[in-house]
């Protein structure tokens, strides 16, 4: 039994709010469980006096997306002086930023894809690089506003030209690098697993197949070789270190496989607040090293800090 109180924040503004109210109620119903006082704060932009009102002694980050894992909670929190979960300031920053975070890993050895910063407005007219390739928000999360372009298509997405895009002008197109989806979290200092994620729908792993129930299959452990499903772990860890990330992530991977096992390897980003939904893949991943989910809270409370 412990006595600290964690206020575990969720919900928030963004695009992610459906999704983080479902990671912070399962997160504090866990919480509860293993005997921590249990604040639940649906977060908005009043959410420093919250704060220093309630003067929690842990805050559990359960939000997703801008503001909740770039940087900006982390900054109020060590300004509160509140030991909280997940990365710091910086590292929330850099991961959040694709094109930054890229620049980053493949300095540190990390194969990661070509890439170019391109305006929407122009890009909607003739294609920035030969097809198939992927557009992207460079500071968004859970696959919102990512297209991807086939190789038989004459022209780029014209959404991209569209008064109502929802996303901001400038974004990142990179290669599109085809094959297996795979994904390995990091828990303090040691690599899970490796999964295959495989949508059931037959397309990419967009935010369906990542949060509907159904939309994915996850195969733990991947069926690779031993040499690929070694890598794999190894990048997991060099991006997490790299990129300066504590407590839990998650690095997503394309394997472009060959006849004989071997492939391309590429690691698309590093998700620096991982989904805590019932069909996340870090609880999943935890739980194949034998941490059940209230371990796996409980460890994220105790490791948490300022100056992360």
């Amino acid at each position: 039994m412990t006595s600290k109180h964690v206020a575990v924040l969720m919900g928030g503004w963004v695009n992610e709010r459906p999704v983080s109210l479902s990671s912070g109620t399962a997160s504090a119903d866990a919480l509860e469980k293993a005997g921590y006082q249990v604040s639940r704060i649906d977060v908005d932009r009043n959410i420093a006096a919250v704060l220093s009102e309630l003067r929690p002694d842990v805050v559990f980050n359960a939000l997703h997306g801008p503001f909740g894992e770039d940087g900006c909670i982390q900054g109020i929190l060590e300004v509160l002086e509140i030991p909280y979960t997940h990365s710091g300031v910086m590292a929330s920053a850099l991961a959040m930023n694709k094109v930054k975070a890229k620049a980053v890993m493949a300095a540190a050895g990390v194969m990661v894809t070509q890439h170019l910063i391109v305006n929407r407005n122009e890009v909607g007219r003739e294609h920035p690089m030969k097809p198939p390739y992927v557009i992207k928000p460079i500071n968004e999360g859970s696959s919102f506003g990512v297209l991807i372009v086939r190789e038989d298509q004459a022209y780029p997405p014209q959404q991209l030209t569209s008064s109502e895009w929802p996303y901001p002008d400038v974004l990142m197109c990179e290669k599109y690098i085809p094959g297996r989806e795979l994904t390995c979290a990091v828990i303090g200092d040691k690599a899970t697993g490796v999964t295959e994620i495989v949508p059931t729908g037959g397309g990419f792993y967009d935010y369906d197949a990542k949060y509907a129930e159904g939309g994915s299959k996850h195969i733990l452990p991947a069926k690779l070789s031993p040499i690929v499903y070694q890598k794999i772990q190894t990048l997991a860890l060099e991006a997490h270190h790299a990129l300066g990330c504590r407590g839990v992530s998650r690095a997503d991977f394309r394997f472009n496989e060959q006849e004989d096992g071997t492939g391309e390897l590429i690691c698309l980003e590093v998700n620096t607040q991982p989904g805590m939904t019932p069909t996340s893949l870090v609880p999943e991943l935890a739980g194949h090293e034998g941490m059940s989910f209230q371990d796996l809270v409980s460890w994220m409370v105790e490791d948490a800090s300022c100056c992360r």
